[in-house]
């Protein structure tokens, strides 16, 4: 066992032990994180650290690990994280100080001891079935684990939480945690909402001592969101100035137009959630758009259905497709499906382009029949207007006999349509043009596209549409971003507020689909039914006279005159 030298009471304060981590980092703690730091090595043994994105929660955590372990190296730590490679992220980062910092030199692993970022030991530590430091993601084994200290960093992620179902498991998992604590032992809870339904929001209710630190001042109105956890100094300073509203908490590590040029690039919702810290929505009709207002139908090939009644019917919802809407909103099937299956009047592709980066070049494959809109296909492209993009568009609309291909021109000013001729004249000639998007994006995607379509049931999108999106939040390598990209997302987060989805191409192209079909919604499906079944009986009815006949009659003919007659 290596002989450990004498600690520094000094650093029997963690803030001074982080003070050192930080300076051998190349910078000085802010007054947020000092204040983090103390939160840390309070006496609760159950708290959550709510920091918004980029305050250091994680590092300051690492640190405290080897803070904790250098005065009792006996102590058995447990990491968790939303995935196994970010909790290995933490644990690698703790045996990276051990091995560079002096403070903590001789802890580092000696060579009869675990050194793995997965399970390492603390020189020093007694001889046990278990490491001094575990990592593990949010969804390995807990059977037979023991901790003293047990770290949840950012467990909830939006791809494991969109959907109402991720959020219960997810809870039920962080409920496990309790039977893996000593006598005495401590849960850290280190997080940023991913959601406006965040399991964050429960845990005071379960014994948790809750801190948030906002990249803001609240406005006095939000203080209260914050249920009483709101960082002393921070509240304290609106107390004593309430004009410092809306102006940075922690300037030295986010300024203003930093903070400004954040909210700009992650969208309103996304920059509330996570720099604000604020779950909480205003009013019910916030979210305007609602997922269980489409009709969820699994369609033909190629016929669409004349007619479909829309029910909100517990019997009708569709339980093997995970809705990621809020909790409450459901995917219906259909309650009836009415008349003969016909070819769509219509078939477009509207193409929005757009250039490399974290905005998408997407495709809405669209159809009208009677008065509803039935979508095909969804697709979004991060390689901007390349050529294998343009093709694989040319190849989406031959698919679908695409009458006309719709491309918005409010980026390049026309070019991407001249780049498009070329590539469907050789793959699919049909129809090209152009439209332009003009006022606020989101009142028109809303107000003048989808909510009243929506509102009277006249969307309908092919469940296979919906699957695929669901499958692309589960399985995309787009990372932590993956559900911004999401239909089914962008729908049920979309308010009137400028900025407000950090992506919203997907809904903007069903948003042009629908737009260029509102003419064809003032028809009504009973009466085109109805319609479409005289003209049927009419037209048996001439084949039946003319066949009698033995001549071809065309409709109208004045058979009394005829002079084929015999007077």
């Amino acid at each position: 066992m290596t002989n450990a030298p004498k600690i520094d009471p000094r650093l029997k304060d963690f803030r001074n032990t982080a003070y050192l981590v930080f300076e051998h980092l190349g910078f000085d703690p802010t007054p947020l994180q000092y204040e983090l730091a103390d939160f840390l090595q309070s006496k609760d043994q159950r708290i959550f650290c709510c920091g918004y994105r980029g305050i250091g929660k994680s590092l300051l955590t690492s640190a405290f690990i080897l803070h904790s372990l250098m005065h009792n190296p006996a102590l058995n730590c447990i990491i968790v994280s939303a995935s196994r490679a970010r909790a290995d992220l933490f644990s690698g980062f703790c045996m990276q100080l051990m091995f560079e910092m002096e403070i903590f030199k001789h802890m580092y692993p000696s060579a009869d001891q675990r050194n793995a970022k997965i399970a390492f030991d603390v020189a020093g530590a007694p001889a046990a079935h278990q490491p001094s430091v575990y990592s593990m993601g949010a969804t390995g084994q807990l059977t037979g684990l023991r901790s003293d200290i047990l770290i949840a960093d950012d467990a909830e992620s939006l791809n494991n939480s969109i959907s109402p179902l991720m959020r219960e498991r997810l809870m039920h998992r962080i409920a496990e945690f309790e039977n893996l604590m000593k006598a005495g032992g401590r849960q850290i809870i280190l997080g940023t909402p991913q959601s406006h339904e965040s399991i964050y929001r429960s845990l005071k209710s379960k014994g948790f001592t809750t801190r948030y630190w906002p990249a803001r001042y609240p406005s006095q109105e939000d203080i209260n969101h914050y249920d009483g956890g709101l960082a002393p100094s921070i509240h304290q300073a609106l107390l004593d100035n309430p004009k410092i509203e809306g102006q940075a908490t922690d300037p030295n590590r986010f300024s203003d137009l930093d903070l400004a040029e954040r909210q700009a690039s992650s969208g309103l919702q996304n920059f509330k959630l996570q720099y604000q810290l604020n779950t909480t929505t205003t009013d019910a009709d916030r979210w305007p758009l609602k997922l269980s207002d489409l009709i969820v139908h699994s369609l033909d090939k190629s016929l669409l259905p004349e007619r479909l009644v829309w029910a909100a019917d517990p019997d009708l919802e569709i339980k093997d497709l995970p809705c990621i809407g809020f909790s409450g909103d459901r995917y219906y099937r259909p309650f009836k499906v009415e008349g003969d299956h016909l070819e769509p009047e219509k078939t477009i592709c509207t193409f929005d382009p757009s250039g490399r980066g974290k905005d998408e070049s997407a495709i809405c494959i669209a159809q009208v029949l009677n008065g509803y809109i039935f979508v095909r296909q969804v697709e979004g492209w991060l390689d901007g207007y390349s050529g294998k993009t343009l093709r694989s568009i040319a190849q989406i609309c031959k698919r679908w006999d695409v009458n006309e291909l719709i491309i918005e021109n409010n980026f390049g000013d026309g070019a991407v349509t001249e780049l498009m001729r070329p590539v469907m004249r050789e793959i699919y000639p049909c129809g090209i043009s152009e439209s332009r998007s003009t006022g606020q994006k989101e009142t028109r995607i809303i107000d003048q596209s989808l909510e009243p379509i929506l509102s009277n049931h006249r969307l309908v999108i092919d469940k296979k549409v919906l699957e695929k999106d669901y499958n692309a939040v589960q399985s995309s390598d787009r990372g932590e971003r993956a559900a911004h990209y999401s239909l089914a997302y962008q729908i049920s987060r979309i308010n009137r507020s400028r900025g407000c989805l950090p992506n919203d191409d997907r809904i903007d192209v069903l948003a042009q689909a629908c737009a260029h079909f509102l003419e064809q919604l003032a028809k009504d499906a009973t009466i085109q039914m109805e319609r479409r079944r005289e003209e049927m009986v009419d037209t048996a009815i001439e084949k039946f006279i003319a066949d009698a006949d033995g001549v071809s009659q065309p409709r109208g003919h004045n058979w009394m005159n005829t002079t084929s007659l015999h007077t």
